[in-house]
């Protein structure tokens, strides 16, 4: 190595720190230039207005359940005849023969001596979840799911905002 190698070290270190900083100044410059302005947005024109209502239909969501239920019977089938039943009895077993599965067959208590088994029993529930409700605002027709009934009338949002595109005509 000769005697200048130290100064051009000290010479190209020299070189990059003046690099360094003219990269920062110019960094620093970019940041303060300011950007575009954004398009200007107009506020919104927004206003409460009353709808009628025509019609509002309740909702429902359909939910089933199966459950197991002991079902006992008696170890001999039951028959009353219908003869035999009058007036009120006769409608006490029309709705009980609706409401049972089979009946001629006697339900009795697991005690009683009779054949037990475990039957699946579904149940059907309708929850209500909304309403769809027609409404006219204005003269045109509208539908919407809403949480409640409304009533008569409607309370609706009304927002007149003019379309801006790139290409004026």
């Amino acid at each position: 190595m000769t005697r200048n190698a130290p100064a051009s070290a000290a010479r190209q270190a020299r070189l990059l720190l003046a690099a360094a900083c003219v990269l920062c100044a110019a960094g620093a410059l970019a940041q303060d230039a300011e950007p575009a302005p954004a398009p200007a947005r107009q506020p919104e024109n927004v206003r409460v207005e009353f709808a009628q209502v025509l019609r509002a239909e309740p909702v429902y969501q359909t939910l089933r359940a199966t459950s197991m239920v002991e079902r006992c019977e008696a170890s001999t089938p039951v028959e009353e005849s219908e003869e035999a039943k009058t007036g009120l009895a006769r409608v006490i077993g029309a709705v009980k023969g609706a409401l049972t599965p089979d009946p001629k067959v006697e339900e009795v208590a697991p005690s009683a001596g009779g054949q037990c088994r475990m039957v699946p029993v579904e149940r059907e529930f309708r929850r209500p979840v909304g309403y769809d409700v027609d409404y006219v605002h204005r003269g045109v027709k509208y539908r919407s799911r809403l949480p409640t009934d409304p009533g008569n009338r409607l309370r609706v949002r009304v927002s007149v905002t003019p379309l801006v595109t790139d290409e004026t005509h």
